[in-house]
């Protein structure tokens, strides 16, 4: 049968429309029929995940990075509040009653304070203008001008063994550890808010959550931990260590805020804690006579001394283990302290041994030994970087 011109046309159509339902089921088949070829599709671009603010405690400077609470704390990140501090260390001498500073281009002791009796710690206050020595039997706080390394006139406060402020600037925080009290004061005058009686002996470290709604606190006398609720200034947590003679000392919170790791001289380690929950620590072995803990400014690692055998252990986070051990040469007893400001040099008080060593903490190696007052504790390195301080040598925010 002969087809018109009509008619060819249709069965055209129609063919276009079959190539159109078929295959593909898309328009790309049809003008591929026709001898064209679509576009290509424009690419589908990951969408980044959105980091869920942290919702800390009210009047807290913001989280920067909710998967590492010490983002602020990276090389040379100075406050403009410090940035023109002269950059020092701070040793209390707990046997001399003064206060050794070095100059740590030096390594050489450029002035001595005399404070209170038995000087603790040295600690910078949330605003980081201060730094305050802790003088626990002398009942008193000295108060330094980092500015200018100058004392200025003592401050009463009874048993001020150790000393934080609550994230947001609210409070000081004294560990009062004879006493058996935590006393919540104003963070400028001193003066008393409230006081928490405690039924643990030995209060003395702590750090806190990173929203800053809780802390842990150690009790070294007796083996314990509390947590503390910071907004209601209520003891809501306590627990027994699982270990005879536990005496717990330095706290530190992990990166990502996941975990607290509690040092622990008797035990010889970390106990590792979940803070949230507050179950049963379990223990992480690091070396004879665990003190103080120190994280590093690319948050990777953590630097923890051991006392009663003259070495420092490298923790890594990520991997969850103790990846190096360095030991001090002929000896000594490390103790508290803090890392520079670039992150090279760790700082350390040899508590027994009435010196201070300067660390390399790129390869371990021991870069000065020097001699100081007796019983040299809680030395601060500052400034350093950070935009508040929680306390203690320094714990930066």
């Amino acid at each position: 049968m002969t087809r018109t011109h009509a008619q060819r046309a249709l069965i055209a159509c129609a063919a276009l429309v079959v190539l159109a339902a078929c295959g593909t089921g898309t328009k790309d088949g049809a003008k591929e029929a026709l001898g064209t070829k679509a576009a290509a599709p424009a690419p589908v671009r990951p969408v980044k995940p959105v980091r869920k603010a942290v919702q800390g405690l009210p009047g807290m400077p913001p989280v920067l990075d909710p998967k590492d609470v010490y983002a602020a704390d990276r090389p040379n990140r100075l406050s403009p509040v410090v940035k023109d501090f002269p950059s020092r260390v701070y040793v209390p001498n707990t046997e001399s009653d003064t206060v050794s500073v070095i100059d740590p281009t030096t390594y050489e002791i450029i002035d001595t304070i005399h404070v209170g009796r038995q000087p603790q710690h040295v600690v910078p206050s949330w605003d980081m203008k201060t730094l305050w020595v802790n003088n626990d039997r002398g009942n008193t706080l000295t108060p330094i001008d980092p500015s200018t390394g100058k004392a200025g006139k003592p401050v009463d406060v009874h048993d001020p063994y150790n000393l934080y402020f609550t994230p947001n600037g609210k409070y000081a925080v004294v560990m009062a550890s004879l006493d058996r009290e935590l006393v919540f004061r104003d963070p400028h005058t001193m003066e008393r808010r409230k006081t928490v009686p405690v039924s643990c002996y030995g209060v003395n470290h702590a750090d806190f959550s990173l929203d800053g709604r809780y802390f842990i606190v150690s009790c070294e006398f007796s083996g314990e931990l509390l947590k503390v609720d910071t907004e209601k200034m209520e003891v809501v947590g306590q627990q027994k260590l699982p270990f005879a003679g536990a005496m717990p000392q330095d706290v530190k919170v992990s990166p990502d805020g996941k975990r607290f790791y509690v040092a622990d001289m008797m035990a010889d380690g970390m106990w590792v804690l979940d803070g949230d929950t507050f179950g049963k620590p379990t223990l992480l072995p690091t070396g004879k006579g665990t003190h103080g803990l120190y994280i590093s400014r690319d948050s990777r690692e953590m630097y923890v001394s051991n006392r009663g055998e003259g070495t420092v252990s490298v923790f890594d986070f990520a991997e969850n283990r103790v990846t190096k051990k360095w030991q001090l040469p002929g000896g000594g007893s490390p103790d508290m302290g803090g890392v520079s400001a670039d992150g090279k040099v760790l700082w350390l008080s040899g508590r027994y041994n009435s010196e201070v060593y300067a660390i390399d903490t790129r390869t371990g190696a021991q870069l000065a030994r020097i001699k100081v007052g007796s019983g040299p504790h809680g030395l601060a390195v500052y400034p350093q970087p950070g935009r508040y301080s929680l306390g203690h040598t320094g714990i930066f925010r």
